[in-house]
């Protein structure tokens, strides 16, 4: 696809100074995930946010922990974010003083095509141009810019709704939980089975054969832990049989983000987490041939996230909130 290159301006200079000093931030949030309690930590957090990426999701929280150690929140953690005027249409205002959290947005531009089908044939409109007769219109991201979003705390206003949250005695699985991972198991041309017990599939709770297409899972654990354990075998089955030969060379990798995955998925419900052991980050993140440590947590995170939002998106279960403030019924979409 062709692109017109922009000249360079002052706002264009300053615009990648801002984007370079967040990703230097980010880097910094990114260095301190090196323990499985802190990776779980993030994750979790990531599941109340999990309507941002995780880069955003990852500045928000230590943006927000940097402003409660200073004594600007009352809150240790955020709740609901929005920007400026998301917040105004909620009939709530940011509070004079307070700082917004930055986060990376999305920089578009519109492009035509009297041939849409030909790829090439795409060429981006300069500002304020209008497209030829006959031509396709459509926008794409071609880059980002930094903006700002608050926490409710940093605001004041109209009463919010209160979202339901899920709180579920120990041992116990949401309703349709269990039903709903099955059924997306199974759209992947995959049998769920059960083994009597771990020494069934070799001292596993859980077993993934990509060749006979099965998933077993065992049969005498508490419901949570079973459902637990077929989020996890889900996120092996949609990471496909790429992620099994990369499992033979990296398998750390593989077997954090299918943990990753379930943790995700049972925060997102309420489930107790007390009981995860996510391994070591470093270790595995240091293992990859020619790959920066600091990338391989960013990719496999952002990999953790989309298979999550995959799965519950394909879930008829009552799950917490997404970090977005839930509108009034009389408040604009």
């Amino acid at each position: 696809m062709s692109v017109l290159t922009e000249a360079a301006s002052p706002a264009t200079s300053e615009r990648d100074v801002k984007l370079d000093a967040l990703r230097e931030r980010l880097n910094g949030a990114v260095a301190a995930l090196v323990t499985g309690e802190d990776w779980k930590r993030a994750i979790e957090f990531a599941a109340r946010f999990r309507s941002r990426s995780l880069r955003n999701a990852w500045l928000i929280w230590a943006q927000h922990a940097a402003a409660y150690e200073a004594g600007e929140t009352d809150a240790p953690t955020p709740t609901y974010v929005a920007g400026f005027k998301q917040w105004k249409a909620l009939g709530r205002s940011v509070m004079k003083g307070k700082r917004g959290y930055q986060i990376f947005a999305p920089h578009t531009a519109l492009f035509a095509s009297a041939t849409p089908s030909d790829p090439s044939s795409w060429h981006r409109l300069p500002k304020g141009a209008r497209p030829a007769p006959g031509e396709q219109v459509r926008s794409q991201m071609v880059g980002s810019h930094v903006a700002y979003v608050w926490d409710i705390s940093a605001t004041q206003g109209d009463d919010l709704p209160v979202r339901p949250e899920p709180r579920l005695p120990h041992g116990k699985a949401p309703a349709g939980l269990w039903d709903g991972i099955a059924a997306q198991i199974e759209a992947q041309g995959f049998r769920l089975l059960s083994a009597a017990n771990a020494a069934e599939i070799g001292g596993a709770n859980g077993v993934t054969n990509y060749t006979a297409r099965t998933v077993h899972v065992r049969a005498d654990m508490a419901e949570a832990a079973r459902a637990r354990c077929a989020v996890h075998e889900l996120a092996h089955v949609l990471d496909g049989p790429a992620s099994a030969t990369d499992a033979a060379r990296h398998r750390g990798i593989a077997e954090v983000t299918a943990e990753s995955v379930s943790l995700m998925v049972a925060a997102s419900h309420g489930l107790a987490t007390d009981d995860y052991a996510v391994p070591y980050v470093a270790g595995w993140a240091g293992t990859v041939p020619g790959r920066d440590p600091l990338d391989v947590v960013r990719s496999t995170a952002e990999r953790v996230r989309a298979l999550a939002v995959q799965i519950l998106d394909n879930l008829d279960t009552t799950q917490i909130g997404n970090g977005q403030p839930k509108p009034r019924e009389h408040a604009p979409a």
